[in-house]
């Protein structure tokens, strides 16, 4: 998914959305790091992909509690 469709979809979902978004997307972070460890990983790209989404999750939640406050 492009950077862009994904920060759309981000920017509809709501704070506890985003944070299902989040854990799901850690878990995902931990797989591929455990993936690395064991040389199981071919795409080790992807680590860096899902560490953005991760903080793109996290700006948009934050952005989603400052719009509530």
């Amino acid at each position: 998914m492009k950077s862009k469709d994904f920060l759309n979809s981000l920017a509809e979902m709501s704070l506890a959305e985003l944070n299902d978004e989040l854990v799901a997307a850690k878990k995902e972070l931990f797989n591929l790091r455990f993936q690395n460890a064991t040389d199981q990983l071919d795409n080790t790209s992807r680590i860096k992909e899902v560490r953005r989404n991760i903080a793109r999750i996290q700006t948009a939640m934050t952005r989603e509690q400052k719009a509530v406050n």
